[in-house]
This record gives structure tokens, C-alpha cells and sequence, in this order.
């Protein structure tokens, strides 16, 4: 399938998909459309262990929203784009494969939201980061104001979303936004090489593992103990248990299938 404002290239055994509007690719409507049914076509591939997410060209991820589009609509018309934002990144969040944002140049507003919609952030180190909408007479619409909290706490948070600034890769890494940072030019390699470690390990035990870590974050703890349990059951029972659990007795390297 074919798409207007995102490449995908798949190589086996993981994708890769680019936002393709450079210079600083910014996200407009028909991304947010384009995202979920690219996550759906991949998803749809047992072969596919790994989704990277980067941007076209090397000033930018993805600078933000585009503000010359939304300056244009009225507030029904940000509501649906606002709407098809939140089911663009929950789509990443619902995909059973690891999601790793590759992150060049600019990580703004939306494309920022972007990046915390994944599993791991890798940056490169010329990588600039920031929630700016509050500059616009606006805030984050796109999960900033929910997901980055939880992940670098609240004090950073609002930090970063009531001054507007941006942040360098160093200082990201620092506060946890960012895994790690790897020098400009050997970004992919490194995103390449996180997918394929990722992509060896036992599909359904990751999948798994991304559901109980996001299924339970909003549970209060017994709850949430609960749903590991129920979860750890689950991939008891699998196949790849019984092969891994083999494999570490006969002192080899397991053969996971996925089941």
C-alpha cells in the first residue's frame, strides 16, 4: 500500500517507517489517517518483529503540527483532527511489536507526542526537544500532557510545557525522555541494531510484556498485580516458555516461535 506523507520500507526482520515532508516534516491530517493503517498493514505481517519510526532528512523527526493547516479550522474541525490524533498513537501503543522512534533534528509538539507514543527513544545528538503549543496560546493535544508525565514525572513536565523550550539531546537523556543518544550519523544503525536484538527475542512474551506494562500503569497496584499474573500465565503457557525454558537447560540458544 501506498501513502502520501509516510515511506515504508520493510527489511525483514523489521520496518521502517519515515515521515516524508521534509524539511521538518509536519504532521497534518492525512498523517494521523495514514499512521494507524500503515500500523495495521505491519502489524498484519508475522515476519515484521519491529516498527522504527524516524523522519525524512536530518533537520527534523517531525517539527510539530501543521500550523498553517490547523490556523484554517474551526473547532469541529480540530476536534476530528484532534481525534485522529489520539487513535494515530494509540495504534503504536496498541501494536504487539516494540516501537522504537529514531529521533534526527527537531521532536516538536506533535512530533514529540509522536516519539512518546513509542517504546524506546534513541536520539541522535543533534536531536531538539520540546512542547511549544503554550507559545501558540494552546497546549498539547496529542497525549504531551498525559504521557510525558508519567514519563519524566510532573515537575519536568510541566516544565517543559508552561515555558515552551526546547531541550537538547544531552538534557533529554538525562530526564529520561531519551534511552539513549548516539552520534548524528550512526542513529539508524543503532535503531537497526535495537531491532534486530529486539526482534530475536520471543514475539509473544514481548507482546505480552507490552500489555501488562500498559494495560496496568493506570491500575491501582493490586489490580495491576493481578493483571501480571494473569499475564505471566498467559506466556507460561506458550510455546516459546517451554523452548526458552529448554534451551537455557541444554546450555543453548532457544529457537522462539512466536507462540
Amino acid at each position: 500500500m501506498s501513502y502520501t506523507t509516510i515511506l515504508v520500507r520493510v527489511e525483514h526482520p523489521y520496518a521502517i517507517l519515515t515521515i516524508n515532508r521534509p524539511p521538518m516534516n509536519p504532521l497534518n491530517s492525512l498523517f494521523f489517517e495514514e499512521l494507524p493503517a500503515a500500523a495495521g498493514e505491519l502489524a498484519a505481517d508475522p515476519e515484521i518483529r519491529v516498527l522504527i519510526i524516524t523522519g525524512a532528512g536530518e533537520k527534523a523527526f517531525a517539527a510539530g503540527a501543521d500550523v498553517h493547516a490547523m490556523n484554517g479550522l474551526d473547532e469541529a474541525a480540530m476536534y476530528a483532527m484532534g481525534r485522529a490524533t489520539v487513535r494515530a498513537m494509540q495504534a503504536l501503543n496498541g501494536l504487539s511489536v516494540p516501537v522504537i522512534a529514531a529521533v534526527n533534528g527537531f521532536a516538536l509538539g506533535g512530533g514529540l507526542e509522536l516519539a512518546l507514543a513509542c517504546d524506546l527513544r534513541i536520539a541522535g545528538d543533534t536531536a531538539r526537544f520540546g512542547l511549544p503549543e503554550i507559545n501558540l496560546g494552546i497546549i498539547p493535544g496529542g497525549g504531551g500532557t498525559q504521557r510525558l508525565p508519567r514519563l519524566i514525572g510532573i515537575g519536568p513536565a510541566l516544565e517543559l510545557m508552561m515555558t515552551g523550550d526546547m531541550i537538547n539531546a544531552a538534557r533529554a537523556a538525562e530526564i529520561g525522555l531519551v534511552h539513549r543518544v548516539v552520534p548524528g550519523p550512526r542513529l539508524m544503525d543503532e535503531a537497526r541494531e535495537t531491532a534486530v536484538k529486539l526482534a530475536a527475542k520471543p514475539a509473544f512474551a514481548l507482546g505480552l510484556l507490552k500489555s501488562a506494562v500498559y494495560g496496568g500503569f493506570n491500575l491501582d497496584l493490586p489490580a495491576a498485580l493481578d493483571l501480571e499474573m494473569k499475564t505471566f500465565l498467559t506466556a507460561f503457557a506458550g510455546a516459546d516458555r517451554r523452548e526458552g525454558f529448554a534451551a537455557f537447560l541444554e546450555k543453548r540458544t532457544p529457537r522462539f516461535s512466536g507462540r
